[in-house]
């Protein structure tokens, strides 16, 4: 009696533990509640700077300002976290950082700055202006961006800049 008892039980819990639900429940559950959405980007001092110096450089040369661009900035903070991992200044991977704003923005332009060393958001904004594939890409037909500085191990500064055309 004892084991028929213990195995009534046991086959309770299976049932009720054991549940799932099925591709039919799926297809019914509102497709909403199944988006994740990213939380917004808390952009430092320095970025907001960047931000601010890239659109006072377009506003004189009579271009429209960029919107910020979380995505863009998350891919930004990516690209920096890489270049910080292999101490290098690069545009390594592009073309993955290029695919993921067209399919999460739909994005119809994608260009990038990158920088090392500069201590402040004048000082790497100058930099690129100095440049002139850097200063193309500043004032391209671009409609947002994405930024991200991240200090590396060093103490050193790195940055990424991510233009967008929507």
């Amino acid at each position: 009696m004892k084991n028929l008892t213990y195995f009534v039980w046991l086959m309770a819990i299976s049932v009720f533990s054991l549940t799932s639900c099925s591709k039919e429940n799926i297809e019914e559950m509102d497709s909403a509640n199944l988006t994740t959405k990213m939380a917004p980007v808390n952009y430092s001092s320095i970025e907001l700077d960047v931000l601010d110096l890239v659109n006072a450089y377009r506003v004189q040369q009579d271009l429209t300002e960029l919107l910020s661009l979380d995505e863009g900035s998350r891919q930004a903070a990516t690209h920096n976290q890489h270049m910080i991992q292999n101490n290098e200044v690069c545009h390594d991977d592009f073309g993955s950082r290029y695919e993921a704003l067209v399919k999460a923005e739909n994005a119809k332009a994608v260009s990038e700055n990158v920088g090392f060393g500069f201590r402040t958001a004048e000082a790497v904004v100058n930099a690129w202006i100095k440049s002139d594939g850097h200063r193309e890409n500043m004032i391209g037909n671009h409609t947002h961006f994405g930024i991200s500085v991240k200090e590396g191990k060093d103490g050193k500064l790195y940055f990424t800049n991510i233009f967008v055309r929507k």
